[in-house]
C-alpha cells in the first residue's frame, strides 16, 4: 500500500459516499500538493531526509474526517473536520512564521469560510447533503474535531498516528490497537473528548505524541521554518512570487523559485541545510535566527481515572521538561 491512505482502513471501515464526493473537488485535491512537514522534507536534516513517502494535508484532512465520522456519525462535524485545512497555503505553518504568528500558528485559518462560500462545486455538494456553510466552516465548534491543548482531538490524533508512521515506522497493528481503545466520554468540563479505556494504551500513545511534540519544536524545525519564511518574503518582495501563488501547490511555487537565478540559489541553499549550529550570543546576529515556536502536546484522559499526567509521575515530569525547554539560543545552519 502507498503511504497515502495507509491509516484510512484503521480509522473507519470504508470511505462514506459524502466524503468521497467532497474529497474529489479541486479545493480539496489541491491539498495533495501541501505537505504536513512544512517544507522541512526538502532539507537534508537527518530526521527529514529519510521521509521517502509523502504525508500530505489532503491525507491528514481525510483522516480527521474519518475519525470524527467513526465516533459520531455526524455529517456536519465530520465535514468540518474535512475542511479544517482547506485554506492551508504552501509550506503550511511556514506562512504563519511569515505572518509573525509563529507562536499561535492560526493566521491562515481565517479564509476557510471564504473558500467554501466561493467554491460553486462545494456549495452544490453542501446543498446535496443538506449542510450549511456555517455548519462546516469552523471545526473549532466541535470538541471531538478540535479542542484546547493538551486534550485529545481528532486533529491531534490523526497527525500523531500519521507521524508515528512517517518518522518512526511504527507498526500499523500497534496503531490499530491504540485507535480501538478509544471511546468518546465527558472530560472534566462535561464536554465530549476522545479518551482511552486503558492506562497501558494511553501510555503507549503519549510516548508517540511526545516524540512528535519534540520534533515540532526541534531547533532544526524552528530554524528551517523561519528561514523558509524569510525566503518566501524575499520572493514576494522581488515579485518572483505573488500572494496568490501561496494558495497553489508547493511544486508550482518551487518551479517559480527555480526560474529566478537569485531565488533559485536561495532555494538550493535552503535545501542543502543539514546541520544546525547553536550559540547563546553570536558575534554577528544577522547571520543567525532566534525564533520560538508553538508548543504542542497531548495529555489524554483515561476513562474514569483522569489525565495521564495525574496518574503517572514519569509522564508528568516529561511534560514539565517539554514545557520548560529553552528556545532562546541563536541558530544557524551549515
Amino acid at each position: 500500500m502507498t503511504r497515502e491512505g495507509i491509516l484510512f482502513p484503521i480509522l473507519n471501515e470504508s470511505i462514506p459516499d459524502w466524503l468521497g464526493e467532497f474529497a474529489q473537488t479541486p479545493s480539496m485535491q489541491r491539498l495533495k500538493g501541501i505537505g504536513m512537514n512544512c517544507g522541512l522534507e526538502y532539507t537534508q536534516f537527518p530526521i527529514y531526509r529519510h521521509l521517502t513517502k509523502p504525508y500530505s494535508r489532503y491525507e491528514h484532512s481525510i483522516g480527521v474526517a474519518l475519525i470524527i465520522w467513526h465516533f459520531t456519525h455526524d455529517l456536519a462535524q465530520s465535514a468540518a473536520g474535512l475542511f479544517h485545512d482547506i485554506s492551508t497555503p504552501v509550506f503550511a505553518h511556514v506562512i504563519d512564521f511569515l505572518n509573525h504568528d509563529h507562536l499561535r500558528q492560526e493566521s491562515t485559518e481565517g479564509s476557510t469560510r471564504q473558500i467554501l462560500e466561493n467554491d460553486s462545486r462545494l456549495q452544490s455538494l453542501l446543498k446535496k447533503w443538506n449542510l450549511r456553510t456555517d455548519q462546516v466552516a469552523d471545526y473549532h465548534q466541535y470538541p471531538i474535531a478540535d479542542n484546547d491543548s493538551p486534550q485529545l482531538s481528532a486533529d491531534r490524533l490523526e497527525y500523531t498516528l500519521g507521524n508515528a508512521i512517517a518518522f518512526q515506522a511504527y507498526p500499523l497493528s500497534r496503531l490499530q490497537a491504540l485507535f480501538e481503545d478509544l471511546v468518546v466520554a465527558a472530560d472534566e468540563h462535561g464536554q465530549p473528548e476522545l479518551v482511552f479505556q486503558s492506562f497501558e494504551r494511553a501510555r503507549e500513545f503519549v510516548r508517540l505524541a511526545l516524540i512528535n511534540s519534540w520534533i515540532y519544536v526541534a531547533d532544526e524545525d524552528r530554524y528551517a521554518m523561519q528561514r523558509l519564511a524569510n525566503l518566501i518574503h524575499q520572493a514576494l518582495a522581488l515579485k518572483v512570487l505573488v500572494p496568490q501563488d501561496l494558495m497553489s501547490s508547493e511544486a508550482q511555487v518551487i518551479a517559480k523559485l527555480k526560474k529566478d537565478p537569485q531565488m533559485a540559489k536561495a532555494w538550493e541553499a535552503y535545501c542543502q541545510c543539514a546541520h544546525v549550529r547553536r550559540h547563546a550570543n553570536p558575534d554577528n546576529p544577522s547571520e543567525w535566527l532566534q525564533i520560538p515556536a508553538k508548543l504542542r502536546w497531548i495529555d489524554p484522559l483515561v476513562q474514569g481515572q483522569g489525565r495521564l499526567s495525574q496518574m503517572n509521575s514519569f509522564y508528568h515530569a516529561e511534560i514539565e521538561q517539554f514545557l520548560r525547554q529553552d528556545q532562546t539560543l541563536w541558530l544557524c545552519a551549515d
